[in-house]
């Protein structure tokens, strides 16, 4: 699955690291980010892991305890889903496109004839087929509609999730580019 999710990212144009299978709110994605080298660099040199631990960032509204938060070392570039009806994809991409773009990976080259692709497009979901050979094809672009939601405390933590999945699975070398 890996090779597809980097082939459909390559397709989309997201330009990053692929952290597969990635738990948020109920549903398993996989998720495209950049990481910040500098504040990485930083972080490392300052001694700020990543903070996954949804617990911490309760604390954050407790400026007794937390008078300094790290800045987040990783982007998200976008989102990449595999579902198998529309209805699913809209829900898993509803609430993940408050984040970054969305988009839906699908098996082979009969998505254009087995989806609605103008429901997806009219909510601003990227859709994607890619074959098992690994060509992929981008049906229809994503919108970023994460501007119109603005930043919130569940997207930080998410960042922070990513950094920490990025840190555990990928070796240095390529973690600094």
């Amino acid at each position: 699955m890996q090779p597809l999710l980097h082939q459909a990212a390559t397709a989309l144009g997201w330009r990053g690291i692929v952290v597969p299978d990635v738990a948020v709110l109920g549903h398993q994605v996989s998720a495209v980010v950049r990481v910040r080298d500098d504040v990485h660099e930083w972080r490392t040199a300052n001694g700020w892991p990543p903070q996954a631990d949804p617990s911490w960032f309760r604390s954050w509204f407790e400026p007794t305890v937390h008078d300094q938060l790290p800045v987040s070392a990783v982007e998200l570039v976008g989102v990449l889903v595999g579902e198998s009806t529309v209805d699913r994809a809209l829900q898993s991409c509803g609430t993940l496109m408050t984040l970054a773009p969305c988009a839906v990976v699908l098996p082979g080259p009969q998505g254009r004839e087995s989806w609605p692709l103008i429901e997806l497009d009219y909510y601003g979901i990227g859709v994607v087929a890619v074959e098992e050979s690994g060509a992929a094809e981008l049906l229809v672009p994503p919108e970023d509609r994460s501007t119109e939601f603005g930043p919130s405390l569940f997207g930080r933590w998410l960042l922070e999730v990513l950094y920490d999945r990025v840190l555990k699975e990928v070796p240095a070398s390529r973690v600094t580019s």
